[in-house]
């Protein structure tokens, strides 16, 4: 059989094919399946996680931490669970990387603290002896943008049926509700609130005194960010 195909290349690729796309189906289809379910305790991004989200991504911290916990005992003994599909249910686009030059953050925020955040983003060797990251102290000076994240809750809702203003139910059998504002003062409103949450438990005075003006410096949504991923 195997002589034959190869003295027919047509068919040889056909079944090539064939061969490729029932074993890429069976892997898949499953995943499909599931990420159309999102996983219980899977919540959307407040707006100012997002906010903080896009800060992650214009920093290119993705470059060098993935989020994707593979199901090896060596990755679940350092970062926990694997990953499952339906955690990227709201990721638009998904961060999961390959390249790991730093740990893994999928779920940075069941072991680190927002103060913990905080001075290693101002001196990341102070914090990990060895650290090869730079400082990313402009963050505390630059304000976040409020307004482009509210305008991707507004899409996803609209178009991705996010569930925002709507119980989600949580992995103890609670249920949260993400508060998305009926406008951009709103939708501020909300941020400054969850970001004096942050700030208390800060210890950078330019940053609380930023917060007090109803300002918000790009650390805090960043940090916002950072633990939510769990």
């Amino acid at each position: 059989m195997f002589h034959w195909l190869e003295k027919h290349p047509f068919f040889f690729a056909v079944a090539v094919f064939v061969t490729i796309a029932f074993a890429g189906a069976i892997e898949i289809i499953p995943n499909f399946a599931q990420a159309s379910r999102p996983t219980i305790g899977t919540a959307p991004y407040s707006t100012l996680e997002l906010a903080g989200r896009h800060v992650y991504i214009k920093n290119s911290c993705n470059a060098c931490h993935s989020q994707l916990v593979r199901p090896f005992k060596s990755e679940t003994d350092r970062y926990g669970h694997y990953s499952l599909s339906g955690e990227y249910a709201y990721d638009r686009p998904f961060l999961w990387g390959s390249k790991r030059t730093g740990p893994d953050l999928m779920r940075v925020g069941n072991y680190r603290t927002t103060d913990w955040h905080e001075n290693h983003m101002k001196d990341p060797a102070g914090v990990v002896p060895g650290s090869i990251m730079p400082s990313y102290r402009w963050l505390f000076k630059n304000d976040t943008d409020i307004d482009t994240a509210f305008a991707e809750q507004l899409t996803v809702a609209k178009f991705f049926s996010v569930p925002y203003n709507k119980p989600v139910p949580m992995k103890d059998g609670s249920s949260i509700v993400v508060k998305m504002g009926s406008s951009i003062e709103d939708a501020k409103a909300i941020a400054l609130a969850e970001a004096k949450l942050i700030v208390a438990d800060m210890k950078d005075q330019d940053v609380k005194d930023a917060v007090a003006k109803n300002k918000i410096p790009e650390i805090v949504a960043l940090i916002a960010y950072l633990n939510s991923l769990k």
